[in-house]
């Protein structure tokens, strides 16, 4: 694991190339300073141990917090971080179709869930590629919190008026310009049963979220979370208090990065949010990476189905397993408040939604994910992006007991539904399986006693999603 969260090196000690007296004291106790941190010390102009080379050491602060790596790779074990095997993953929000057949990338974009990226080398006699952000980066209003104190200025009656970056897309923009309500009453029922354990949803995140966690403890919670899917190393982390979202996993510099929201960082909630980001998204895509359909192209070819919304709700599923009580409360919240949000101005879905969250940041930031890519919030309009949760959790409850999930995890991102007609053609050897997902019987335990939680039946899922 990477722990990189901001811009400020740590200090090396200096290996002078003169021989001296106190110089090896000097080496010496600098050592078992940095030994008492966690960090063994090194110099650029050190001789790297052969049976354990340090990939890197950095320590930074900022607004983004503070953070480390100390990693070593086993002899002669291939290094999955290395320049020539920067392709593994797509951003894990995909705005982007998933059989898009486009394969002209520039170096640093953001690609979506449904497969690994290409990133293309740079050619000297070009120009250099402009860097293109992150979907959720430039859909996020540059004046969201100007806006934000004129909307609690104004007692909540102000619509907001966003202004963005750069131009956003009007083929992405259309494409989720559409709500649906097709279950928007098994989204209803959720909350409600969430507020009728819990009276309101303050009191659902402190009994079953826990205390937040301070960055230390988060640092902890992810290492121990990286060695279980043996994956130490090979993501740059970082914390961030600036996220529409819980988390963000994208590629960043030919590196798999996930950004963390601070805010979201619970006790009982982290390693659910690490499930879903890194057990499902990120592994997923290290898998797909080994499969003949990796590419646009092989997609075509087999002509495979989108991975949303299989992708998004098996994350959604991961998320909440292992819980006493399961609610798959956010995925029907987002549901709901994008399909409000269809046609309702932004001060009145704010209204709206507080008598399910009575607290008036959380709801802005509901408000402002559902209204996100509007210039004019009085408008009716949403991005309906939000809606894939609850539609791939619902799909792959429906048919949980037919689905083989580890092959779903092994060979990457791809449907349910393509699961049988693509086991033949898999490349399984270096495939990679959640260690949650091991025990399929165990597996399959949790997702029953998520559907009889959230209040659904084999029989109504039967009905909402015919064969």
């Amino acid at each position: 694991m990477v722990l990189d969260p901001g811009a400020q090196g740590l200090a090396r000690p200096q290996i002078s190339k003169q021989a001296g007296t106190t110089k090896p004291l000097r080496k010496e106790a600098e050592t078992k300073s940095s030994d008492r941190n966690g960090i063994r010390g090194h110099s650029s102009l050190s001789t790297p141990q052969p049976e354990a080379p340090l990939r890197t050491i950095s320590q930074t602060s900022g607004a983004l917090g503070c953070g480390l790596k100390v990693t070593r790779a086993p002899a002669g074990a291939p290094s999955l971080v290395g320049n020539r095997q920067c392709s593994w993953m797509r951003r894990s929000e995909s705005s982007f179709n998933v059989n898009n057949t486009g394969s002209n990338h520039s170096r640093a974009r953001i690609r979506n869930a449904t497969s690994l990226p290409h990133i293309a080398r740079h050619i000297p006699q070009e120009p250099p590629p402009v860097k293109s952000p992150c979907l959720l980066v430039a859909l996020r209003p540059m004046n969201v919190d100007k806006e934000k104190e004129a909307f609690f200025k104004s007692n909540y009656t102000y619509n907001p008026q966003f202004e963005y970056s750069e131009p956003l897309s009007t083929s992405i923009m259309s494409k989720y310009s559409e709500a649906s309500d097709r279950f928007i009453e098994q989204a209803v029922r959720i909350m409600k049963s969430v507020v009728k354990m819990y009276g309101c949803y303050e009191n659902f995140e402190v009994a079953t979220g826990g205390a937040m966690l301070s960055k230390n403890k988060i640092w902890t919670c992810i290492r121990s979370y990286m060695r279980k899917e043996g994956c130490s190393g090979e993501v740059v982390v970082r914390l961030s208090d600036d996220l529409l979202s819980q988390a963000v996993m994208m590629v960043e510099n030919c590196r798999p990065t996930l950004t963390i929201n601070l805010a979201g960082a619970r006790q009982h909630w982290l390693e659910g949010m690490l499930r879903h980001e890194i057990g499902t998204h990120y592994i997923r895509g290290v898998n797909n990476s080994h499969q003949p359909w990796h590419s646009a192209a092989g997609r075509k070819l087999y002509s495979l189905k989108p991975a949303n919304p299989t992708e998004e709700g098996l994350a959604s599923l991961n998320s909440v397993l292992y819980r006493k009580y399961p609610f798959l409360w956010r995925a029907a919240l987002l549901y709901y408040t994008v399909f409000q949000a269809s046609w309702m101005p932004f001060c009145q879905l704010f209204q709206d939604i507080a008598k399910f969250v009575e607290d008036p940041n959380t709801r802005w930031e509901y408000c402002v994910r559902a209204k996100r890519g509007q210039t004019d919030t009085a408008l009716p309009g949403c991005f309906s992006k939000d809606q894939v949760y609850l539609d791939g959790v619902l799909m792959l409850l429906r048919y949980r007991k037919t689905i083989d999930f580890k092959m779903l995890a092994a060979l990457g991102k791809v449907s349910f539904e393509d699961v049988e007609h693509l086991k033949k053609s898999a490349t399984l050897q270096r495939t990679r399986i959640p260690h949650f997902m091991r025990d399929q019987g165990r597996y399959l335990e949790q997702l029953h006693h998520i559907t009889a939680v959230n209040g659904l039946t084999d029989e109504e899922l039967l009905k909402l999603i015919p064969q």
